[in-house]
């Protein structure tokens, strides 16, 4: 998207906006940090501070308009050097390795917000439509580790493989078609379909399917990005499914997941590369279509090596 021009990205731009890393320098203003600090980075950056949303609930400052965003619309972490937004950024457990954190600063607290803003109660079902990718196996583990149900959903051999080991209750082939996959989860739900649908896919049948797999009143929870998202008016006239967009966690609520990572033993499946030398490889096997969670570029070896001789049982 940012290659595409959707957000206006502004050439050069150091590109990543996932990003962990050790402090080196804090600003004369920072407050929690100091040098030598583990970090999960954050994704906005320089947010105004005195518009309603920056003024307003936490869970809503990301929505700043005036916001920046690393690897976006400023530098972001594919270097041995960024610039981070103490007020964005967390620290990391102790056990939380960097390679596990990376894809946590956008994709874990994408569909984690997703799943909170469900609002359902452990005991409840919840549909994740695209749950074989870099967000979609981290929302099924999320959802199960607070008590839910989850129906997964995908259309890659990889996908559902990945999705049966992360635990899903039901996994589902999108590839049957939507009557063949509504059926099978009406099966599974004793005819009531899901009690909330999130859809981290941006394939042109997919919000449709996310609003076909979710019960009458039900909320879908739209995150993928297509240019367009498409439903059948039926949904919503005859289901009377209401369709919430969702964003990023605040920092807030991506603190509770960081917690929620370590507390549960959540596995982030990444595929490791070694020094932006590997890049290119990175980005050919993210366009294969052939893999498994998110590819991330392991840049510091001396941090990788203290991890390893912590005597942690690092995640």
């Amino acid at each position: 998207m940012v290659t595409a021009g959707t957000f206006g990205t502004s050439l050069p731009n150091t590109a990543s906006h996932e990003g962990a890393g050790t402090v080196v320098a804090v600003g004369q203003s920072v407050k929690g940090f100091q040098v030598g600090d583990r970090v999960l980075a954050g994704l906005p950056h320089g947010r105004c501070g005195i518009c309603t949303d920056c003024q307003g609930p936490e869970n809503y400052r990301q929505y700043c308009n005036k916001v920046n965003y690393v690897g976006v619309t400023i530098d972001g972490a594919f270097a041995e050097y960024m610039l981070v937004d103490a007020r964005e950024s967390m620290l990391l457990p102790d056990r939380l390795g960097f390679e596990s954190a990376v894809p946590l600063a956008c994709a874990g607290i994408t569909v984690w917000r997703g799943v909170l803003q469900s609002g359902l109660k452990a005991g409840e079902t919840l549909c994740i439509v695209g749950s074989g990718g870099g967000l979609g196996h981290l929302g099924i583990q999320f959802a199960k580790a607070l008590g839910l149900r989850v129906i997964a959903i995908d259309a890659r051999d990889e996908g559902l493989g990945l999705s049966r080991n992360c635990g899903a209750d039901s996994v589902l082939d999108a590839r049957l078609g939507k009557e063949k996959v509504v059926e099978e989860v009406k099966k599974v739900t004793n005819g009531g379909c899901a009690d909330a649908t999130v859809n981290v896919s941006d394939a042109k049948e997919a919000a449709a399917l996310a609003c076909a797999v979710t019960k009458v009143h039900g909320l879908m929870i739209q995150i993928a990005q297509p240019a367009e998202v498409c439903i059948p008016f039926v949904e919503f006239i005859f289901r009377d499914i209401r369709v919430h967009g969702s964003l990023i966690s605040s920092k807030g609520e991506a603190q509770r997941m960081l917690d929620l990572v370590v507390e549960h033993d959540i596995k982030v499946k990444t595929n490791a590369f070694h020094g932006l030398k590997e890049l290119p490889k990175a980005v050919e096997l993210a366009h294969s279509g052939k893999m498994q969670g998110k590819p991330v570029i392991l840049i510091d070896e001396e941090a990788l090596r203290r991890e390893k001789e912590s005597g942690l049982k690092i995640l």
